[in-house]
């Protein structure tokens, strides 16, 4: 969904004629847009899909309400991403920008308040005593499971917690970002930028790599109704803090199919080694059917910009770097054995490895950046008002009387 057609592709995709088409596009159900320098007009694809699966839907509704919730037909209107031509977009800004020139913050008033310059509501975290009896809880765990343990405890402690007005829900989420950052370098919670509170807690971090930190957590931010965000909207429909918001979403993001990838690609360069068995390691994978992690990605089949983004920031920095080079030989022996290429995990893989963070940094990375994302999910489920709540489809053992 991420090109637009031609009018012969989107009239073969739909079925129908020429003409069918246009009077689509004359009744809105087809948008179309001129294509420079030429009188052609090139059509959405996404609205294309909408009509083809209301189409499905029209004749097998059971079915298309099955396949809903497995990259069906969207169920929730949310204006805070979108994937055009190949690019992601937060509130109509492509984030390969925003990635090079803004901060996590900033890219959060974007997200939750609809303006770069927007001005977030701040609070004060705990004393020094108190956050150090908070990290004693999460000591020698890695930094997901700590965000997990501490979470409920500054809910409790926080008296404005069920306040779902956006003022309330930007400030809580600004003390959960910044509360993830410093657990993740073991600091305090700090007002300054989290680029810089990790950049300043990981010492093998330099004041230039800071935006190398900068670009991972904006480009992690958001990505559409992932499960991770899908289970933040279900639980902020519910009507429940935002600390559980962000719980429920860090509970999705742990699981393999989903943030685990970033476990996975680490440890595809385990296996590598180094630059000279990066290509026997894709050819032993392919060879036992294996998938080769942090390559390729269903929404963006010409690859994902994200990936490419990193990949070319940390090359540009640390280009001499071992491992820099092993994921430089990944890269091209995947792309020559798969045709695949990388996506944003493994440029953040790529990015621990070559500022050699500890274990576990690019979960951390993944978690605190789209916090910002869940939040931003939360706020628009709180203002919506409604219970998301699915029907299930009863496949079981008749009921006996």
């Amino acid at each position: 969904m991420s090109d637009d057609l031609s009018a012969a592709e989107a009239a073969r995709d739909l079925g129908v004629t020429l003409a069918t088409l246009y009077a689509y596009v004359s009744r809105g159900l087809v948008r179309s847009r001129a294509e420079p320098g030429t009188r052609r007009r090139r059509y959405l694809a996404e609205d294309v899909w909408l009509l083809r699966q209301r189409k499905e839907q029209r004749r097998d509704p059971v079915r298309t309400a099955e396949e809903a919730l497995h990259q069906g037909l969207p169920a929730i209107e949310s204006r805070l991403s979108v994937i055009r031509d190949g690019r992601l977009y937060y509130r109509g800004k492509d984030v390969v920008s925003l990635a090079v020139t803004c901060t996590l913050e900033e890219v959060a008033a974007l997200l939750w308040a609809g303006d770069l310059a927007a001005k977030l509501p701040d609070q004060p975290i705990a004393t020094p005593g108190e956050w150090r009896a908070l990290l004693k809880l999460g000591a020698g765990l890695p930094p997901l499971e700590t965000f997990e343990i501490l979470l409920p405890l500054l809910a409790a402690r926080d008296s404005g917690a069920y306040d779902a007005q956006p003022a309330s829900v930007q400030r809580i989420g600004l003390k959960i970002v910044r509360v993830l950052a410093a657990v993740a370098v073991g600091a305090r919670p700090s007002p300054a930028e989290t680029a810089e509170v990790l950049q300043g807690g990981w010492p093998t971090v330099s004041t230039a790599d800071r935006a190398l930190l900068r670009a991972a957590l904006v480009l992690y931010a958001d990505n559409g109704i992932n499960p991770s965000s899908f289970t933040a909207r279900c639980v902020a429909s519910a009507g429940s803090t935002p600390y559980a918001v962000v719980l429920a979403g860090l509970a999705a993001l742990q699981g393999t199919k989903h943030g685990g990838a970033c476990e996975r690609a680490e440890a595809l360069l385990e296996e590598a080694g180094d630059a000279a068995g990066a290509r026997r390691v894709v050819e032993a994978r392919l060879r036992r059917g294996e998938p080769i992690p942090g390559f390729g990605h269903p929404l963006y089949p010409g690859g994902d910009p994200r990936g490419a983004l990193l990949l070319q920031l940390v090359t540009e920095r640390h280009g001499k770097v071992r491992d820099v080079a092993l994921a430089t030989s990944l890269v091209h022996a995947v792309r020559d054995l798969t045709g695949q290429l990388p996506n944003v995990d493994f440029g953040v893989v790529a990015l621990c490895r070559a500022l050699r963070l500890p274990p576990g940094a690019a979960l951390a990375l993944l978690g605190i950046g789209r916090t910002v994302g869940w939040i931003a999910h939360g706020l628009e489920q709180y203002q919506e008002g409604r219970l998301i709540r699915p029907r299930a489809r009863y496949a079981g053992e008749p009921p006996q009387s």
